[in-house]
């Protein structure tokens, strides 16, 4: 380990210099004027593991392209086999004129690295690349083989990895998935995420009059769907901000009071929390904190609102229609098919006669949980701390990551997700940045995890 640790040290400032070559790629999935650039992304990151050591190859899709790269194996031995999991698609720049620097210029400021793609996912992903580099190059044996699995639709939603991990299915059998996208408190707060939130879709929409009617000739005599739909959101939730839909609480698996335990450990000031956040109180379930809240329990979002004229000034309808979006946080072992069920079943109830009303179901993913006394995760934890030189802490976070349940459910394994974002590294906003320290600490995380986990 020693001379891993050196190599990490000595070769910084280069390491530095190639991320930023990384993320001068304007490797935008979601936008089709940047295919060239995503597969040009994906051709240098071949290149760039086939340079450290690794057996590296571009995997067409019907999208974009998966980078595979593996270990040097030795048939003589037996060693666990892990998959390193990451992407180099980002995030679309815009608004370009809220950046203080070309998104796709890197700027290196104190000891941040400003840059689209910066913090997600390429110098995340790109850390444990220079780690296993330097076990390559120092010529200290692997505790491990590895895999990198390394897409790029992530930021467009995985369409192509599931069809991908099933045909490779014997090719990526494994004994665990590791995944660095998620975040830390701070660098004296290093995580290991174990459980993550999942989410149900909705869309409902109330159809009233035939067409946008006089307020003062009609307004009385029939229902306005604004009001209707408002009145029907009301009761999503209680006024202990409890969602009030029958049978949603069914299969919520309760925090355990090590859980609860552990997150009473994160550090927390709930002025500067609201002060972050712009808000005069906070509010949320009642009998949980906030951090409990955001991560762990379930909840109910209005994620937009509208119906009837919009403009300046005021226009005396009766609108003939209004929507909502909405979206519902998921914990386990709730299913996003039976609350999606649960919540059209609800609308139609409480929907009054005098409206139509059409529900139409969006995306869903499942909420994701691993034990984090399990001996991977206390693995991960140990190499947490050695790395960062800090007690490592456990997070749940309120987000989803869809693709570690199909990790799961196609080679039947558990992700260790421990990320190296910082809260202010404004992830898919303008000025995207990742610290350098927490880049040098994932380098040495990764030296360490393996010969964790390979113990």
């Amino acid at each position: 380990m020693k001379q891993v640790l050196e190599y990490l040290a000595a070769n910084e400032e280069r390491f530095i210099r190639e991320l930023c070559e990384y993320v001068s790629f304007p490797s935008v999935s979601a936008q089709p004027q940047h295919r060239g650039d995503v597969e040009a992304c994906a051709k240098w990151v071949v290149a760039h593991c086939q340079q450290i050591g690794l057996e590296a190859q571009l995997c067409p899709t019907n999208g974009n392209p998966i980078v595979l790269a593996r270990t040097p194996r030795d048939p003589a031995k037996q060693r666990p086999h892990y998959l390193v999991y990451g992407h180099y698609d980002v995030q679309p720049a815009e608004p370009f004129e809220l950046w203080k620097s070309p998104p796709f210029e890197p700027r290196i400021q104190g000891r941040s690295l400003f840059g689209r793609g910066a913090s997600d996912n390429k110098g995340q992903n790109f850390a444990h690349l220079k780690a296993v580099e330097a076990y390559l190059k120092t010529g200290t044996p692997l505790p491990c083989d590895l895999t990198f699995v390394i897409e790029g639709e992530e930021e467009v939603g995985c369409e192509n990895l599931p069809p991908f991990l099933k045909s490779h299915r014997e090719e990526l059998r494994c004994d665990g998935v590791v995944i660095s996208d998620t975040g830390i408190l701070d660098l004296q707060h290093p995580a290991l995420t174990y459980a993550l939130r999942g989410i149900a879709a909705v869309e409902v929409t109330l159809h009233g009059p035939s067409r946008d009617l006089h307020s003062g000739l009609y307004g009385g005599s029939v229902d306005n769907p604004a009001m209707a739909l408002s009145q029907m959101l009301a009761s999503l939730r209680d006024k202990n901000g409890r969602v009030a839909i029958p049978g949603f609480y069914e299969d919520v698996v309760k925090l355990t009071a090590y859980e609860r335990k552990e997150m009473a450990r994160l550090p927390f000031k709930e002025s500067a929390y609201r002060k972050s956040l712009g808000v005069s109180a906070l509010f949320g379930e009642k009998g949980f904190t906030p951090n409990e809240q955001r991560a762990a329990r379930p909840t109910v979002e209005i994620n937009g609102l509208t119906s009837g004229y919009q403009g300046e000034g005021s226009k005396t309808i009766v609108p003939s229609w209004a929507r909502a979006k909405l979206t519902f946080r998921l914990v386990p072992n709730q299913k996003p098919e039976k609350i999606l069920k649960l919540v059209a079943k609800h609308l139609r109830k409480v929907c009054p006669p005098s409206v139509r009303i059409e529900v139409s179901q969006g995306h869903g993913g499942e909420p994701y949980l691993v034990s984090p006394r399990s001996e991977a995760a206390q693995a991960a934890l140990r190499a947490l701390g050695q790395a960062f030189g800090h007690a490592p802490v456990l997070l749940r976070e309120g987000g989803s990551i869809p693709i570690v349940n199909d990790f799961k459910k196609i080679l039947g394994v558990d992700t260790l997700l421990v990320g190296l974002a910082l809260p202010d590294d404004n992830l898919h906003s303008p000025n995207e940045k990742f610290s350098l320290d927490a880049f040098a600490a994932g380098m040495r995380l990764g030296a360490h995890l393996w010969r964790e986990l390979g113990a």
